[in-house]
């Protein structure tokens, strides 16, 4: 276990509209590339990613204490689900596939799920409540896997119906964003690849329906990574990792649920692997080449750090809280 220090490194961004934010990097003396987070409130953090590491702060990001899951020490845990400071679940990438969960902050981690199909591989997860959530993963047999759990994640079943792919249809376990529960029973996954689409069910996860997106698409590379909704607006973010300068076609957003869609105004700079809702009209898309921010819901983006490395941003659930993180343990807290 190790405690981390808040470094004295600010870097400083001020935006159009007077706002001042920092990205004040936290000094984590973990190699890891985090790409699971889950903020639960102003207080409690937690955190995943290769290397089998997990970390977790309760006191809003100054301080965080690192674990490696024991004889999970090569996982790459990306995906992640924090209800409060002692009970989180986590997900790794890859086959033998398997959903882990802890009790008591950590300390200890019980094995609730396991696909041993060697295509197995979670992508994401979302809870609606206490109680019911969803996880997803690439297809298995031309089918998106789907996961249910309605006892807070202690068992995992298959949906009985859940999409079918077209080939080379799959998604990015890049940042965990790639699926949202955006009410109290709708719940919205996108898929990238050959074929780039949002599908979304309205019944938790019963019966799915598609929505093409005009992102850059066809290449096992390309897709939409990461999505959002705010105030009714859908806003993709994107790209090629293959080509992370590509600025055409990885940035789009949508007022009708998919059904048009509009290029921003000044798009996202290139390549992003995850968008957050910061509230107030603000979004916050960040990806290996930098982050950026729009105050008007995607209609306008600007530069708001060049820090390099990052794959994930997430906004506390109940709270102000925003922390980005990325590879070699970079760690930021965004006020």
């Amino acid at each position: 276990m190790r405690l981390l220090i808040l470094s004295l490194l600010f870097i400083i961004v001020n935006t159009s509209k007077g706002q001042h934010y920092q990205l004040k990097k936290v000094e984590t003396n973990v190699v890891s590339s985090f790409r699971g987070l889950s903020i639960v409130d102003n207080n409690v953090a937690w955190i995943s990613g290769s290397k089998g590491y997990v970390g977790r702060t309760a006191d809003g990001g100054i301080t965080w204490s690192f674990n490696q899951v024991k004889e999970f020490e090569s996982a790459d845990f990306r995906s992640i689900y924090a209800f409060d400071d002692q009970k989180a679940i986590i997900a790794n990438v890859g086959s033998p596939a398997k959903i882990l969960i802890t009790t008591d902050a950590g300390k200890n981690w019980q094995t609730v799920y396991t696909n041993s199909h060697p295509d197995a591989f979670l992508d994401g997860v979302d809870f609606w409540d206490a109680e019911k959530g969803i996880i997803y993963g690439d297809p298995i047999d031309g089918r998106m896997l789907i996961l249910i759990t309605n006892d807070g994640g202690q068992n995992w079943v298959d949906v009985k119906e859940p999409p079918l792919l077209e080939k080379g249809e799959a998604s990015f376990a890049a940042s965990g964003t790639g699926i949202r529960c955006t009410s109290e029973h709708e719940v919205i996954i996108t898929t990238g690849g050959l074929v780039s689409r949002l599908w979304i069910s309205k019944n938790n996860g019963e019966s799915w329906a598609s929505v093409s997106t005009p992102i850059v698409q066809g290449k096992n590379t390309t897709g939409t990574f990461s999505f959002t909704q705010q105030d009714n607006i859908l806003t993709i973010v994107g790209g090629d990792f293959q080509n992370e300068s590509l600025n055409t076609n990885h940035n789009f957003y949508s007022k009708d649920h998919g059904k048009n869609w509009s290029t921003p105004i000044r798009p996202i700079r290139g390549y992003r692997e995850c968008v957050e809702s910061i509230g107030n009209s603000i979004l916050m898309a960040t990806g290996p080449s930098g982050t950026d921010i729009s105050f008007d819901n995607g209609v306008t983006w600007k530069r708001l750090s060049d820090e390099k490395g990052l794959h994930v941003i997430r906004k506390a659930r109940k709270g102000s809280r925003v922390i980005t993180a990325g590879s070699n343990g970079q760690l930021f807290l965004i006020e």
